[in-house]
């Protein structure tokens, strides 16, 4: 004799399956490690800025955030992955200036437009450079480099960590202001343009206070001048190079961005997770004390940074009629 289904327990487990799927979706964000990429090799400064800020956001957010280095390009390589990841907000990007800003006048082939593809959550530091030159280079300042330049048109170098880079975009702005003829040698990140420099492989670099400062205290590489509007409290003896070029400034910065479509809550929570760890003491006196100025913004004043980042490159961009190399 066959038995009938109880209707009523039926019921009630095609309801409960029915919302299992809700009760996940449910879940508060973060349920899974989220990644931040880092576009440059490990050992950079814009990966000792984000493995700082990793390991307090951890803290914050109960899950564990992750550093993940994809080189290439100036940036650009590790710029276009995140572009194209999932928009759940476990894919994120430690943008720069030359990724986000500068690559949209410098590169029109590149596979991402920033306004379009990328939701910000914060701006992380504004860093200092500083103009440095191989201890053979026979100059001593601003000055005497530029007449060294015009005395040797096309024999000196300068390394960056890649093209559209803040130590790309201060080489650039030096030549076209200071009306010489310098060669650029792009690497494929700050560390090994500082071991091309440090090796006399290349006669000088813009590099960043994060990794330069230690080298230049060794005597291994010697300092000219600042690349900011204000002389860096690192090394205060060291003029700015607009004491020589008046008007001249070129300051990197770091950014933490997610894909486009990544839910607003989310980003909140991103947001302030980020200022939550930039504002810690221990981080803040960290990064102050290598040439990185913490900063931690809104997403919106973020956002508003970023395209006025790209429409001042993209002057220089035109008027020095600078190229992807």
């Amino acid at each position: 004799m066959k038995t009938k289904p109880d209707l009523r327990l039926v019921r009630i487990l095609l309801t409960s399956l029915a919302l299992a799927p809700c009760t996940a979706l449910a879940q508060p964000f973060p349920v899974k490690p989220v990644r931040i990429v880092v576009p440059f090799p490990a050992g950079g400064p814009t990966d000792i800025v984000t493995r700082a800020m990793a390991q307090k956001m951890t803290e914050s957010l109960g899950q564990t955030v992750v550093v993940e280095n994809r080189a290439g390009a100036g940036g650009v390589l590790g710029t276009e992955f995140v572009a194209r990841s999932p928009a759940d907000g476990y894919t994120l990007l430690m943008g720069t200036i030359g990724g986000l800003a500068v690559s949209m006048s410098l590169l029109p082939t590149r596979g991402f437009d920033t306004l379009r593809d990328f939701a910000p959550i914060t701006q992380a530091v504004t860093v200092t450079n500083f103009l440095v030159t191989h201890p053979s280079v026979p100059a001593r300042t601003v000055k005497e480099l530029l007449a060294l330049a015009r005395a040797r048109p096309g024999k000196l170098n300068y390394a960056s960590s890649g093209n559209g880079t803040v130590t790309h975009l201060a080489g650039e702005l030096l030549k076209h202001m200071g009306r010489v003829d310098i060669v650029h040698v792009p690497y494929k990140g700050g560390a090994p343009a500082l071991t091309a420099l440090v090796s006399g492989e290349t006669d000088m670099s813009f590099e960043n206070a994060l990794i330069i400062v230690p080298q230049i205290k060794a005597g291994k590489v010697k300092a000219l001048a600042v690349t900011g509007a204000k002389r860096s409290p690192l090394l205060l003896e060291l003029p700015t190079i607009g004491e020589t070029l008046p008007g001249y400034g070129a300051s990197g910065w770091y950014g933490l961005v997610a894909p486009v479509a990544t839910p607003r809550d989310v980003v909140a929570k991103l947001n302030a997770a980020a200022v939550q760890a930039l504002r810690a003491p221990d981080v803040a006196a960290r990064l102050s004390a290598q040439g990185a100025e913490p900063v931690g913004n809104t997403p919106a004043e973020f956002a508003a940074f970023v395209r006025s980042e790209i429409d001042k490159w993209a002057n220089l961009v035109k008027v020095a009629n600078m190229k992807p190399e």
